[in-house]
């Protein structure tokens, strides 16, 4: 990935296309744990790969190029929740919620993706950027504290006391 990171930071535009083709799934469930519908999370992509494309030039180590476009998609999704937020109540009913039966341990492998994403639902904004990115998407605990630009305890601890909630839930 670092290949086709410096060939577009050249103005490689195939290169370009082949990144955001590799992170398009990583872009999506990321922006679904923050926004409730496909068009917002369409909005919010579409942002990110404009910015993305616009000031790929300032990255620099290519090395961190995923941390820094999922980076990017979070402070969109927060602008544009924000936003929404002021025309429309983005709040779940517990029917919405309600999932079905589920395991007694919280478990990311006995879960479906809808399921995931609603139980994110019940965390706090800064809990599930963290869970999303941490169980969704696989980033270590120091990328998290990198992209959210918070210490690692704070993420190893929101991600310890997010556990405990959602053990409630269940």
């Amino acid at each position: 990935m670092e290949r086709l990171v410096k060939k577009a930071q050249k103005g490689d535009t195939k290169a370009f296309i082949a990144l955001m083709e590799k992170s398009k799934e990583t872009l999506k469930r990321v922006a679904l744990s923050y926004l409730k519908n496909e068009e917002d999370v369409a909005d919010a992509i579409q942002e990110t790969i404009l910015n993305a494309y616009e000031h790929l030039g300032e990255l620099k180590k290519a090395a961190f190029f995923r941390t820094w476009l999922v980076r990017i998609l979070i402070n969109n999704c927060t602008k544009l929740y924000r936003k929404n937020k002021e025309h429309e109540n983005y709040e779940y009913t517990p029917e919405e919620l309600a999932t079905g039966n589920r395991p007694e341990e919280f478990s990311v492998a006995f879960v479906s993706n809808l399921e995931f994403l609603d139980l994110l639902r019940t965390l706090s904004e800064e809990n599930r950027t963290i869970f999303q990115l941490y169980f969704g998407e696989q980033f270590t605990t120091a990328e998290i504290a990198e992209i959210l630009q918070i210490k690692e305890n704070t993420v190893k601890s929101r991600i310890r006391r997010g556990k405990e909630q959602l053990r409630k839930e269940l």
